[in-house]
């Protein structure tokens, strides 16, 4: 078995999938790609037809798109080499953790993504965010997460127990905080700090933390990267 993963290790896309591995516990090889690398025509017919990053070959099987590889990890390897299940398989389970799923992509990471491209990557790129639309993003993310708070009561975790949900959510959240400043939109709201606090702590995010030396690659990636 060859896992490897194309992609900058310090993204938060990759990160998704390294956190995946980890909580599965498979070993891997990550292939750091640059921004000038996934614009290659090479790259372009061989990995991901519009230029991003992360993409996973598996033995000669090729999948982009980060939670899409997600899936197909958890998928393939969930309870082969630890006790850490992703998706259950009990199909009332699994569909609450692909309602969270796409709770995320529709409603918590378009207002985390602009805010932080105007306070990354704007800045990044040597310019003034625009503060009207930082001050519009952070009213949005903060609605979403008034409804996290609620949903999040009694639960350490979305579903109720850990799952792809959750990984999904935290590596971007994780730069919003540590690399943006942006942690009091998440600490004030005591069910979204404590779900917070359990992603946070898990052994497995905090050995990428420490393996990946991840507030030096962040500090890299927010100066240097624009994928």
């Amino acid at each position: 078995m060859t896992i490897t993963i194309f992609g900058d290790p310090a993204s938060p896309f990759s990160l998704i999938l390294i956190y995946v591995l980890k909580e599965l516990g498979l070993s891997f090889e990550n292939v750091p790609t640059t921004h000038e690398d996934i614009k290659t025509p090479e790259y372009l017919a061989t990995k991901h037809p519009f230029g991003r990053s992360p993409v996973l070959n598996d033995d000669g099987f090729q999948v982009y798109e980060s939670r899409a590889i997600a899936r197909y990890l958890a998928s393939k390897y969930q309870g082969t080499k630890t006790s850490t299940i992703l998706i259950p398989s009990d199909v009332q389970k699994a569909a609450l953790v692909e309602q969270f799923i796409s709770v995320e992509i529709s409603y918590y990471f378009p207002p985390l993504f602009k805010l932080l491209t105007q306070l990354i990557a704007v800045r990044r790129q040597g310019n003034e965010p625009d503060l009207k639309i930082v001050e519009e993003a952070r009213e949005e993310l903060g609605k979403t997460l008034d409804v996290y708070e609620k949903l999040l009561e009694g639960k350490d975790y979305l579903t109720g127990e850990f799952s792809l949900a959750d990984i999904i959510h935290l590596p971007l959240t994780y730069y919003a905080i540590n690399s943006a400043g942006e942690g009091d939109l998440w600490n004030k709201r005591p069910n979204v700090s404590k779900w917070l606090k359990n992603l946070n702590e898990r052994e497995s995010w905090k050995n990428i933390v420490d393996e990946y030396k991840l507030s030096e690659q962040i500090s890299k990636y927010t100066k240097d990267s624009d994928k």
